[in-house]
């Protein structure tokens, strides 16, 4: 994993953009701290490239609050409990549909 700055990226992007074909992807630094990942995309692969970024955000989003859950009462909630958020789901759509 190769680290850019932002004056990296500003002042030589051709440098920058030569190099991201062999490094598959580059870390964007501002002030030391991660900001972006510069990753190369084609037109051909454009669309599941997104669809794999989004759903590894998600996947993380979901981490974290499975995480957070733990930590506080919402990750004792008893089955009783479940069930019922569930059946309430289902007939808020179904009642949708409707």
């Amino acid at each position: 994993m190769q680290f850019i700055t932002v004056r990296d990226l500003r002042t030589n992007p051709a440098s920058v953009w030569r190099r991201l074909p062999e490094e598959h992807e580059l870390i964007i630094t501002n002030n030391g701290k991660p900001i972006a990942l510069l990753t190369p995309i084609s037109d051909t692969d454009l669309e599941d490239t997104l669809k794999n970024i989004r759903r590894a955000r998600a996947q993380h989003a979901l981490s974290v609050l499975q995480k957070a859950a733990l930590k506080d009462s919402r990750g004792k909630l008893g089955d009783d409990v479940i069930q019922e958020e569930v059946r309430l789901a289902r007939k808020e759509r179904h009642e949708g549909r409707a």
